[in-house]
């Protein structure tokens, strides 16, 4: 049995029918911004491997860190014991981060993160003697992991999990916010949607224990961008009516939105923050979720005494190396000048796409150009295309997306841009 046969009979793949798992690519290799097929062809990795490669493939730097560490220390458990990758990391995470979240909570992965703060939050509202208060309030077309909590504030009709809304923990969804990114802000809380959160916090809100949600960029639900000022004001909003707020950054973190952390966008400080995906640049799972030590110290008052959660692989050695490595990488190599590059490239070239037949919009932010179609696109025909192209484009819903690592060379982004305006014109 050949290994793309084996794979199709016995492997099962992320969002798809092992009955027809559609067409399939075998890498046998990753370097910078290219995959290897088996037959030696290669295609661009326009997804960053899922918004995670930042620094490409096998960047050396990080490879290097991660050998190191192998030969020193694989893995130790963090329960009673901890290591000197954990602590830099940790250095390295609060010099980074906005003044206050600094009580770093390390992770196995993104969703991961998201179950850890949504825990946070209910222990916290526990010690302040708000029992009630063990549920959650967030917005449509948000997109927060695949584990069993962070379903629940997933949107629950138009977002991937809508098949399990019957078994999910009924939360609190309030309407996208609806003004642009880029659009003039209006004061008025009817206009800019505040007032549907200022209307659900005042009849709720001693049900509620946080908001969560992606600051400015949605990302899995929609690809949406939204204005800055908003979350300036759901804090203002959650503050008054003692409700956490949490930050999903997993997608948008470390570089991707043209500032280090989408909440840059906004100066907003959150009550707990999750963190992921580029945090080792892509080379291995981990994760962080980061606490106010407000936070931290209601937790500790609590009647437990310790927050309830410990994963086996928390604080992971080899991964702590990479994460040092990666957030190095971001100080020394001048992100901020590749991104802002990328970024007007991106809007340059996926312009024409703006009078195609099936688009209804086409926006860019940072290192992320997305065209919106009309209708649904089949992610199997940019699939198929790919060895052609040399591009590979997973498409989802209505959205033909790139999100490349930073390293990208200007030519090969133009190869990528067209390739997605391309199968516009095939998908239209």
């Amino acid at each position: 049995m050949t290994p793309l046969k084996f794979d199709a009979r016995h492997l099962w793949h992320p969002y798809t029918n092992v009955a027809d798992p559609g067409p399939m690519h075998l890498i046998t290799g990753a370097e910078g911004v290219w995959l290897t097929r088996e037959d030696g062809t290669r295609m661009i990795d326009a997804m960053s491997s899922w918004w995670c490669a930042i620094h490409g493939h096998r960047h050396p730097r990080i490879v290097s860190e991660m050998q190191r560490q192998l030969d020193r220390m694989p893995h130790v458990m963090f329960g009673g014991l901890t290591h000197g990758p954990a602590i830099e990391l940790g250095r390295k995470l609060v010099g980074m981060l906005p003044r206050g979240l600094d009580r770093i909570f390390y992770c196995d992965s993104g969703s991961v993160a998201v179950e850890v703060a949504l825990k946070m939050a209910v222990q916290a509202q526990m010690a302040r003697g708000r029992d009630t208060r063990t549920e959650f309030a967030t917005i449509r077309g948000g997109y927060h992991g695949d584990t069993w909590k962070a379903m629940s504030v997933c949107d629950p009709v138009n977002g991937m999990h809508g098949l399990f809304r019957g078994a999910l923990s009924i939360q609190h969804f309030l309407p996208c916010p609806p003004v642009d990114l880029g659009e003039d802000w209006p004061d008025d809380p009817q206009q800019n949607g505040l007032a549907a959160l200022e209307r659900l916090l005042a009849e709720k809100g001693d049900r509620i224990a946080a908001l969560i949600l992606e600051p400015v960029v949605q990302g899995a639900g929609g690809m949406y961008f939204y204005h800055p000022a908003w979350l300036r004001g759901a804090k203002a909003l959650c503050d008054a009516h003692g409700v956490l707020l949490i930050f999903d950054e997993i997608a948008t973190g470390f570089g991707r939105t043209g500032r280090m952390f989408a909440i840059d966008h906004a100066d907003v400080i959150p009550d707990i923050l999750c963190l992921g995906k580029a945090l080792t640049g892509g080379h291995i799972s981990f994760a962080a979720t980061v606490a106010t030590e407000a936070v931290a110290r209601e937790i500790g008052e609590s009647a437990a005494g310790v927050f309830m959660h410990g994963p086996t692989y928390m604080a992971n050695p080899l991964a702590c190396a990479a994460g040092t490595a990666s957030l190095e990488l971001l100080e020394d190599q001048g992100w901020q000048s590749r991104v802002a590059a990328i970024e007007a490239q991106l809007r340059d070239e996926l312009a024409p796409a703006r009078g195609l037949p099936g688009v209804a919009d086409v926006r860019v932010l940072g290192a992320i150009g997305v065209i919106e179609m009309r209708d649904r696109v089949d992610p199997r025909v940019a699939h198929r295309r790919a060895p052609e192209t040399g591009v590979w484009l997973r498409p989802f819903g209505r959205n033909i997306y790139c999100m490349p690592p930073y390293v990208i060379a200007p030519d090969d982004l133009s190869r990528v841009t067209a390739a997605m305006v391309a199968l516009v014109r095939e998908a239209g």
